[in-house]
């Protein structure tokens, strides 16, 4: 990947926290919106070790997730990911990321039930704007 597309990529990620992660269940496509936070475009994101992504994940790994766009504005970048998630537990990761607007569905970062999920990105096709060409990075 040329540094530039990296740099524009990792900008992106830094910038925009929300979007969505799709995970299979049942051979269907299953999306939720979360918040995301970026580590050299490996992504994170919290999740309470009970829910249902987590069991679609451990029955197949493979998800795809939106990220940016945010605003009005379709002048805006975004990037169509697709990573292969695993179940992180380190406390040191989960104080890193640890967000107050976390707290509606997790009580702290100590919460025995507070796992992230780690997000490896296989592809990332990221665009300018809306209509704009995908520059395209891959593993």
């Amino acid at each position: 990947m040329s540094e530039s597309l990296k740099k524009k990529i990792n900008d992106m990620f830094n910038h925009h926290k929300i979007g969505t992660l799709a995970t299979i269940k049942g051979n269907r496509p299953y999306s939720r919106f979360m918040i995301f936070f970026n580590e050299n475009l490996t992504l994170y994101t919290a999740t309470n070790q009970h829910t249902h992504k987590t069991e679609d994940i451990k029955e197949n790994p493979h998800v795809h997730i939106l990220l940016g766009m945010e605003n009005v504005s379709w002048n805006e970048p975004y990037a169509e990911i697709e990573a292969e998630a695993s179940i992180e537990e380190s406390q040191e990761l989960k104080n890193k990321f640890w967000d107050d607007k976390l707290s509606e569905w997790i009580k702290s970062p100590d919460d025995p039930e507070y796992l992230l999920l780690k997000l490896s990105p296989t592809a990332i096709r990221y665009y300018e704007k809306a209509g704009s060409e995908a520059e395209v990075w891959s593993e």
